[in-house]
């Protein structure tokens, strides 16, 4: 019999408990995948969506919400005798519940502004102009909606033409109803207010001058912030909050996975007393019963991660598409989150078995003759 088949053994002496076990270690792990998947892919879906616009620079003033607090649309002329800024293109950008829609993203636009021009018509095509009263549906926020090109759309108390059906090449992008700036100004009384201003910067600007860009940006323009672009989510409180709301949630799983792990392996070791001992009668040393504890409880996390993994993935895949939540974001779900959150796993199962690991060593052969 071998030191694995000895460890496999031990772990199959009570199958329910051990199940048990790995139930609590993969909805820890599941936790860990699902939560800071989503916070994550928050981020990549809305870096991904300023890339596929161009924009090299977002001035914005990301408060406590989701998206930024508006501000005066005069303060594009500040931005734009500013040396390096080569084009601006102010937007107003709310999340709004339209129609069958609990929440999906609003983007307004400057007409003529570069914004624009990463849309590619699927079918239908974009607005004539600024005063049309039209707007254009990504591909997804049109399935989500139920909406094609000649049906209207109920934006506030105005009933618009859906003329486009487009590709932004993003998810964020994809999520959205897009129309003109002024358009939505008129229909909310936000009259001369935006939010956000996209820049692009001079072609061959180094890191170092696109900071101290933004550095002049928002020097010139106090009401808000410029940051490179993508960057300004992770600057925001409410990403912030999402992002540690994500992990505290994910430990105090983890947390409970932590103490059924010790708990099986106390139990295991109260029971397999006289083996141990009669382990130490014939010759085991002490550091080897204390390798065979951990290396159970270490499989106990491992196949308690690969449980996690597989059941966080599925998870996210199944809310993705919950009405609330499609269109806004693609969870981040990469192969280096897959292997820490088995890392963690593994972690949790070794320090779990620490204590029982010392328990057992701290046994007698002489034990053996109570049993």
């Amino acid at each position: 019999m071998t030191f694995f088949t000895i460890v496999v053994r031990g772990l199959m002496r009570r199958p329910v408990r051990t199940g048990l076990t790995l139930v609590g270690i993969s909805i820890g792990i599941a936790a860990v995948v699902a939560l800071v998947g989503i916070s994550r892919g928050f981020e990549t879906s809305w870096e991904a969506g300023m890339k596929t616009r161009g924009t090299d620079v977002v001035v914005s003033n990301m408060g406590s919400a989701l998206t930024p607090k508006p501000f005066s649309a005069s303060v594009v002329d500040r931005i734009t005798p500013i040396p390096g800024v080569a084009e601006t293109c102010s937007l107003l950008v709310e999340l709004m519940s339209i129609e069958k829609a609990e929440m999906m993203i609003v983007s307004a636009r400057q007409w003529g502004g570069f914004s624009w021009k990463n849309l590619k018509v699927v079918t239908g095509r974009l607005p004539h102009d600024a005063k049309e009263r039209a707007v254009v549906l990504g591909k997804t926020a049109a399935e989500m909606l139920q909406k094609k090109v000649g049906d209207t759309l109920q934006l506030e108390t105005e009933e618009l033409a859906v003329v486009g059906i487009v590709d932004g090449g993003a998810v964020v992008e994809n999520g959205s109803v897009v129309l003109s700036l002024s358009l939505l100004q008129e229909l909310t009384g936000s009259e001369g207010k935006i939010n956000i201003i996209d820049l692009r910067v001079t072609p061959g600007t180094s890191k170092e001058q696109l900071n101290k860009i933004c550095d002049d940006i928002t020097k010139a323009v106090p009401e808000a912030r410029a940051v490179i672009a993508g960057e300004h989510i992770r600057d925001s409180q409410a990403y912030r909050m999402i992002s540690a709301m994500s992990w505290g949630t994910s430990l105090l799983a983890v947390l409970v996975g932590v103490l059924g792990v010790m708990n099986t392996m106390l139990m295991t070791v109260f029971e397999r007393t006289q083996e141990i001992c009669i382990l130490l009668a014939v010759g085991w040393k002490r550091r080897r019963i204390v390798r065979m504890v951990l290396l159970e409880s270490a499989l106990l996390g491992l196949l308690g991660g690969l449980g996690g993994v597989a059941l966080g993935f599925i998870g996210v895949k199944l809310m993705i598409n919950l009405p609330a939540i499609r269109g806004l974001l693609e969870p981040d779900l990469n192969l280096t989150l897959l292997a820490r959150s088995v890392g963690i796993a593994v972690v949790v199962g070794i320090f779990s078995g620490l204590y029982p690991a010392w328990r057992s060593s701290r046994l007698s052969p002489s034990q053996a003759l109570h049993g």
